[in-house]
């Protein structure tokens, strides 16, 4: 592919032979895996301190609001994401990284001032929170996917993925642990300002990155040049290609259902827990159980199904779960199910479906894995939300309870499995014309 190995220095020998039992990498990776690795530790522990916040005053909100509060979600989604396909467009990588990154920075500190200093803004700055913590998830998130992909080739990334996403998940961890332990203890403000110091250290992890395993990236990055294009081309872009309809067509049957299982949770979570701080620690509880069954899938599983088995397979794990598991709702609507049931699809999305999904990026141009990345990871996304929101909110309206949502998921969930068998097929023909040094733009037009 003309993409040489990148030197490197200072990454302790003792440190590569343990981490080689688990992952393999190779000379010239270690610095560049192991920062990022870092970086999406302290990127996720920010976020999921702020998740059971959200997810608390969702609760408290009632099932009735929350269809509101996505699309407000979705109407800021949509709204931002010409703005940030024009900064992409204007500075070069690292630079709008970091100026979109502190701009969230800024947001957790007033915030935080604003908790401690107006305390009966609450009516007004729940929502406002809601929302904002739904936009800066998927944002950050989806540029930190987008910077790997953009750093890492194809082949690297079935190795290295796998362990990189382990990061994130010891991440998501810690930050769920912090919050479970502290929230009755400190209130929300110490834990709001912890957040925005974790996602300061992204931004000097993304100073110290080494450059790039690819030549195109490389070169752009030596002239400072940014990615290019326009604020609107990722919207032209993903209309024009098969491919990246079909992923967002994964997105979305993903995100409907995720979201008919986050109504599902309001419900039955409402019900057993009276009060915030009790929903809160709960919540976080299952985080916790979550990213340490997803650890274990990301060290020991996800790396070797992607490389053994192929990405088609990989994203074809969460769909067959989810036709299992909502058919078990449908039948047995209780708690113990419910949590038995999200627990593993999000384990199964964090190991399995999430990390494949990056590996479709790697075969797709600079400009889409910024541009059509993050307009599908969040446009998309909430498009999804919005679905799932207002199918939910019909069937309560309708009279009907938690068994009709899951069997309007199940047969949904067997549409996804057939989408994620497409894409595992073309992935490998891309990934083919990549090695073979054919253009990417031819493949992406078939």
């Amino acid at each position: 592919m003309g993409d040489a190995a990148v030197p490197e220095s200072g990454v302790n020998a003792s440190t590569r032979r343990l981490l080689s039992r688990v992952v393999t990498v190779e000379d010239g990776e270690w610095k560049a895996t192991l920062l990022a690795f870092v970086f999406f530790f302290f990127l996720l522990a920010s976020y999921f301190i702020l998740r059971s916040i959200r997810d608390a005053l969702g609760v408290q909100a009632g099932v009735g609001a929350l269809p509101w509060l996505f699309s407000g979600t979705l109407v800021s989604t949509i709204v931002l994401q010409p703005v940030a396909g024009w900064l992409v467009a204007k500075y070069p990588v690292r630079t709008f990284i970091r100026y979109s990154y502190r701009a969230f920075f800024a947001c957790l500190l007033f915030f935080a001032a604003s908790i401690s200093w107006w305390p009966h803004s609450e009516k007004w700055l729940a929502p406002v929170f809601f929302v904002w913590t739904s936009v800066f998830n998927l944002f950050v998130v989806s540029v930190f996917w987008g910077f790997t992909s953009d750093n890492f080739t194809s082949e690297q990334s079935k190795r290295l993925y796998g362990f990189i996403s382990v990061g994130g998940t010891v991440g998501a961890m810690a930050g769920s642990l912090i919050t479970a332990l502290l929230a009755k203890k400190t209130g929300i403000v110490p834990l709001v300002l912890l957040s925005a110091l974790m996602l300061e250290v992204t931004v000097q992890c993304v100073r110290v990155f080494p450059s790039s395993f690819r030549t195109d990236t490389r070169v752009r990055e030596a002239a400072l040049k940014p990615i290019g294009g326009d604020a609107w081309s990722a919207f032209r872009h993903v209309v024009r290609s098969p491919y990246l309809l079909m992923i967002c067509l994964f997105m979305l049957l993903f995100t409907i259902g995720s979201t008919l299982l986050y109504f599902q949770q309001a419900v039955i979570v409402k019900a057993e827990f009276h009060d915030r701080n009790s929903q809160t620690a709960f919540l976080a509880r299952i985080d916790f159980t979550v990213q340490s069954l997803t650890v274990l899938a990301q060290l020991f599983l996800t790396g070797r199904i992607i490389k053994w088995l192929g990405v088609g397979v990989t994203l074809s794990i969460l769909p067959v779960m989810s036709i299992i598991g909502f058919s078990a709702m449908g039948m047995w609507p209780v708690l113990a199910v419910f949590v038995a049931f999200n627990v593993l699809r999000r384990a199964g999305n964090y190991g399995f479906s999430s990390p494949g999904r990056e590996v479709l990026f790697t075969v797709v141009s600079a400009e889409d894995k910024y541009k059509a990345k993050n307009l599908i990871d969040t446009g998309v996304y909430r498009s999804g939300d919005q679905i799932g929101a207002w199918t939910s909110a019909f069937i309560t309206k309708a009279g009907l309870g938690i068994a009709a949502i899951s069997w309007i998921a199940a047969p949904m969930s067997v549409a996804w499995l057939l989408v994620a068998i497409w894409l595992g097929r073309r992935h490998g023909k891309m990934q083919a014309a990549e090695q073979e040094e054919i253009p990417t733009s031819a493949v992406l037009a078939v």
